[in-house]
């Protein structure tokens, strides 16, 4: 059967390459997508993802929106890295798929309530608000989650929004505290993993070469990311992050890890938002999470080509 998914996401270029991967695996099942303030302000994300579940085909798929911003921070955005719109590269139309009426912390309780224990995984590719949200508000649905696989922090890499914290973690630390400690199983793909990860003109000339909507709309995407991120880390490539949620739970055996306590600092206004990954496992302090290091990056662009192909 095709493991239950919710995506929760702040689209931004990545986070749309992410939700391609899913829509075009048939081994996942997306029951939904709940947009996040993040990459961009909610008006936003939650438009970019009704986006693209048109480019792929997939209208059906509910869209409902999130947190419109942190739990006790004001919000922090990043056109600076996605564009105006949070999906320049690509000139798609606008939605005929509609807002889903129901707000998405009701979703993701509701969803989680209503399926069998350790049935739905929730794939968080933004700011982790809306599952600290849904946390708080009915703690009963913790142990009913299968499991949370989050882009997010850092520590062999540190940061790259701030010199020790990464983006998603740095917008709303206490959301990402409150996940973390949650007792839920947590898969964390961090800057770590997703800078080995680097969308090369070659790898977007691959995308490009499909030759369908969906492979020319990742191409333009990455390129404007790209051009960024490339000259920001002066490397041959931009690194692609969110994608990789979905391509552990496709092939984790592109990945490597280990099980380690990972902490959030959420007072020092010099390391604000960084994740303290005790991966040599000097505290003493419980595993509560996989954090992955190592990815095959030339597996995950196979992969993300196959799938791309098949969509429209």
């Amino acid at each position: 059967m095709p493991r239950k998914i919710i995506i929760d996401t702040d689209p931004g270029q990545d986070d749309a390459v992410a939700i391609l991967l899913a829509l075009a695996s048939p081994e996942l099942d997306v029951l939904g997508i709940v947009a996040v303030a993040g990459n961009v302000p909610l008006a936003l994300t939650e438009r970019n993802a009704r986006r693209i579940v048109e480019l792929a085909g997939f209208p059906e798929v509910p869209v409902h929106a999130g947190a419109v911003r942190p739990l006790v921070r004001p919000p922090i955005t990043a056109e600076h890295v996605h564009g105006q719109t949070g999906l320049d590269g690509v000139d798609l139309p606008e939605p005929d798929v509609p807002l889903h009426p129901k707000p998405g912390i009701d979703f993701i309780v509701e969803t989680l309530l209503a399926a069998d224990s350790g049935e739905v995984t929730l794939c968080t590719l933004g700011p982790l608000t809306d599952v600290a949200l849904a946390l708080n508000r009915a703690p009963e649905i913790a142990p009913r989650i299968r499991e949370i696989v989050m882009m997010g922090g850092a520590y062999f890499e540190v940061g790259n929004i701030t010199p020790t914290a990464e983006f998603n973690v740095y917008v709303d630390p206490e959301a990402a505290d409150v996940v973390l400690r949650s007792g839920v199983p947590i898969t964390m793909l961090p800057l770590d993993v997703t800078h080995r990860a680097l969308a090369t003109p070659e790898r977007l000339a691959r995308f490009r070469a499909l030759g369908n909507r969906c492979g020319a709309a990742v191409a333009g995407m990455l390129g404007f990311s790209e051009r960024f991120d490339r000259e920001k880390y002066a490397s041959p490539g931009a690194p692609i992050h969110d994608p990789n949620v979905i391509a552990w739970l496709l092939a984790p055996e592109l990945y490597e890890g280990r099980r380690i306590n990972v902490a959030v600092e959420c007072a020092s206004p010099l390391t604000l938002g960084m994740t303290v990954a005790d991966y040599w496992r000097v505290t003493g302090r419980p595993a509560n999470a996989l954090f992955l290091r190592g990815v095959d990056d030339a597996g995950f662009f196979d992969l993300l080509v196959e799938r791309l192909a098949r969509l429209p």
